[in-house]
């Protein structure tokens, strides 16, 4: 079927933020005609904000939606944002032909297609030739995991849910993080450590429950921005602060940490890359050392971790495009 001049709508669905992008096949490529970021949980449904966002438009005949969430039969109740959607529902509800739902760490690795090597920054790279299947983390107001499996022809993204598996406790201080984090949570998971939530979890963790002192503008700055990860990360990456230079360490290290078990347990020597809002953010502090030794650290397989070549992502469309690139090209 020729789909040249085909307009898709294309969507990325986060807890924080929802961005849409309505793209036009032309050639090989998408070219972005017209996008819009609202605040998602300003909505009560997605059909408003689409209805937004469209009101001036044709219906396009393809809505793709990429979405922090288990999609099951083209149907999602999102993770961190109290909203469900079904594939069949919003064909009806808002006039479209096709609604296809992934998960949006799977579209980010199909949003690799649309990304210029401006878009990558690297961490790492042994200079060998990259073989074999890779691997997405991406913090962002949670944890993603993607991986993408090479059939030895081509790249097959897939979604996994592996940021809600359990957090592995290594050190003393991680068991006492760990049980404090328990006591507001039945279980910790690596969400809870690995994300921007997580960086203000464990600045806590060192106020509260290690006595560490807060400085009267630290405080000051908390009550200013919504954001407290962004205020750690900043302070530490300025070393403005000694606690939030160790809570940044911390956190690198358990990303670190669980970027090894997805390594692994994909056997991902094509790489690994590191996408969602905050790696981009701190790209000095991943640069340093600290990183890759966490990284690397294994008992029986550092000599494959060290060849694994890291890349940080830094478009943040990466899963816009994805879900776009999905909804002209996907199997589905």
């Amino acid at each position: 079927m020729d789909i040249q001049g085909q307009q898709i709508l294309a969507a990325d669905i986060g807890g924080t933020k929802t961005s849409l992008g309505l793209f036009e096949v032309q050639g090989e490529a998408l070219l972005l005609l017209r996008e819009a970021t609202f605040p998602s949980k300003a909505h009560a449904t997605f059909e408003e904000i689409v209805k937004t966002f469209s009101k001036d438009l044709p219906v396009p005949p393809i809505l793709s939606i990429g979405v922090a969430g288990p999609v099951l039969d083209n149907a999602v109740k999102l993770t961190n944002l109290s909203w469900a959607l079904d594939g069949k529902l919003l064909e009806r509800d808002l006039g479209i032909n096709r609604v296809v739902l992934i998960n949006d760490l799977e579209a980010t690795a199909y949003g690799l297609a649309g990304l210029a090597q401006e878009d990558v920054a690297t961490v790492f790279d042994n200079g060998g030739t990259r073989r074999g299947n890779m691997a997405i983390l991406a913090p962002g107001t949670g944890l993603g995991e993607a991986g993408i499996f090479w059939d030895g022809e081509a790249y097959r993204p897939f979604a996994t849910e592996g940021g809600h598996s359990d957090f592995a406790p290594r050190t003393a201080l991680d068991l006492e993080l760990w049980d404090y984090l328990r006591r507001m949570s039945d279980m910790v998971s690596w969400e809870h450590v690995v994300s921007g939530p997580g960086i203000y979890s464990i600045y806590c963790f060192l106020r509260d429950a290690k006595g560490h002192k807060e400085p009267a503008w630290l405080t000051e700055n908390f009550k200013n921005d919504s954001n407290p990860a962004a205020v750690i990360s900043h302070a530490a990456m300025r070393e403005l602060d000694a606690t939030c230079i160790m809570s940044m360490e911390l956190f690198v290290s358990y990303m670190a940490r669980e970027a090894t078990s997805l390594v692994l347990k994909h056997k991902a020597t094509g790489g690994l890359l590191l996408g969602g809002g905050i790696p981009p953010r701190i790209f000095p502090l991943l640069r340093k050392d600290l990183f890759r030794q966490q990284f690397i650290q294994n008992s029986r397989m550092t000599g494959l971790l060290q060849r694994v070549p890291i890349e940080v992502i830094l478009n943040s469309k990466a899963a816009l495009i994805g879900a776009a690139y999905y909804g002209a090209y996907g199997q589905y």
